[in-house]
């Protein structure tokens, strides 16, 4: 039976909240400068540069990548548009470019991924991972996606990278400070960052059915020692099994 009065980690909660809220407060210049960008007619892939100022903005603290993506046929002059800048500590900001044309062998499709896919569908800000990001870093990444739409319909997302060292380093601070296993899953119950070794980043939680309880509600829950909670309105909980060992 649930007991609401043995719920743990309002401290992690709070703070996994701000950080989260920050990236995608971060977003919303981005999409305030495509939406005048929208505005216009006969769009081009070359006006897409003119978000620079803005994407750049963006990036700093946990974001070393953000952009906009467009969705298909938007542009007048090619099918695909995408604006993304990435940093590295030390140097300037560095304009990603990938192939766009179908007919190349390094074509990247991201009409398919879901960081792209879920914003359409359901019209709702999302977080993709932890997953590899093979196209920007090679690194474990949490991807923050807001869908951007007019009103001939969807018309693409902006988007922020944040790698998972970068997460955990402002976050295992205050999982290391609750008693037991602590640790921040997605929607799907995969471990993003934890306080023990045993809970690598991206595997799943399998003695929890985290999607089930999402899908109910994800009302705060207490059970056999195991808590289980959102962070606020993010798309990211809180685990803490006080059955099992300290922190490592």
């Amino acid at each position: 039976m649930k007991d609401t009065r043995t719920l743990v980690g309002d401290e992690v909660i709070d703070h996994v909240s701000t950080l989260v809220e920050d990236v995608f407060a971060r977003l919303a210049t981005i999409r305030s400068g495509a939406e005048t960008l929208l505005a216009e007619d006969s769009l081009r892939a070359r006006d897409l540069a003119r978000l620079r100022p803005e994407v750049v903005g963006a990036l700093g603290e946990l974001v070393n990548g953000a952009g906009f993506i467009t969705a298909p046929n938007l542009l007048v002059d090619q099918e695909l548009g995408f604006q993304w800048w990435t940093l590295t500590p030390g140097e300037e900001p560095a304009q990603l470019l990938i192939s766009l044309d179908p007919a190349s062998e390094h074509f990247l499709d991201y009409t398919r991924q879901p960081w792209f896919t879920i914003p359409r569908d359901t019209a709702q800000r999302h977080i993709t991972g932890p997953y590899v990001d093979y196209l920007c870093s090679d690194e474990y990444a949490l991807t923050f996606t807001v869908p951007l739409n007019v009103r001939q319909g969807f018309a693409g997302v902006v988007g922020a990278d944040v790698f998972v060292k970068d997460f955990e380093r402002a976050v295992f601070p205050h999982l290391r400070e609750l008693r037991g296993r602590a640790a921040l899953v997605n929607s799907q119950g995969r471990f993003i960052v934890s306080n023990n070794v045993g809970q690598a980043t991206g595997a799943l939680a399998r003695e929890l059915d985290v999607p089930a309880w999402w899908n109910a509600g994800a009302t705060p829950r207490a059970e056999n020692g195991v808590v289980l909670r959102r962070c606020g309105e993010t798309p990211i909980a809180l685990v803490v099994d006080r059955t099992g060992p300290a922190a490592s």
